[in-house]
């Protein structure tokens, strides 16, 4: 389970980054390099369709949740057991974007941390003597 998670993590966030960069960086990814972020219409609180886009693609969670399903991956790989709170952390910010973007992919990434969840008190269990001893 906890394999699963990481994996739904690592194709959520690049879905994302490839997906969001595919529909923004032809068409923005002159102005962010030639510093327009730093020159923002309406100062930093208001977006402009420039800052907007670089903060949909580039500068979003995608790239983090990639490295997170990755660190899982590579932690459910050496047979450690990660911390929960991590699976508690991704269902509170998933299930929050669920509700506000319903329909969206955030579905899937309460599904994650379900797993992750799931995977991490499965592995943390005692093992069952009788069980084990068969």
């Amino acid at each position: 389970m906890i394999k699963w998670a990481g994996r739904i993590f690592v194709f959520l966030g690049t879905a994302h980054m490839v997906l969001s960069l595919a529909m923004t960086a032809p068409k923005r990814a002159a102005a962010w390099f030639g510093a327009e972020l730093w020159r923002p219409e309406g100062g930093f609180t208001e977006m402009n369709p420039t800052m907007g886009a670089y903060w949909f693609s580039f500068a979003s969670f995608g790239g983090p949740l990639v490295v997170l399903g990755l660190a899982i991956l590579w932690i459910d790989r050496r047979g450690l057991v990660p911390p929960a709170y991590l699976g508690w952390i991704l269902l509170a910010w998933t299930l929050v974007n669920t509700a506000i973007l319903l329909p969206s992919p955030w579905i899937v990434g309460v599904v994650g941390a379900v797993l992750y969840l799931a995977g991490v008190r499965r592995a943390n269990r005692p093992a069952d003597p009788l069980v084990a001893s068969r």
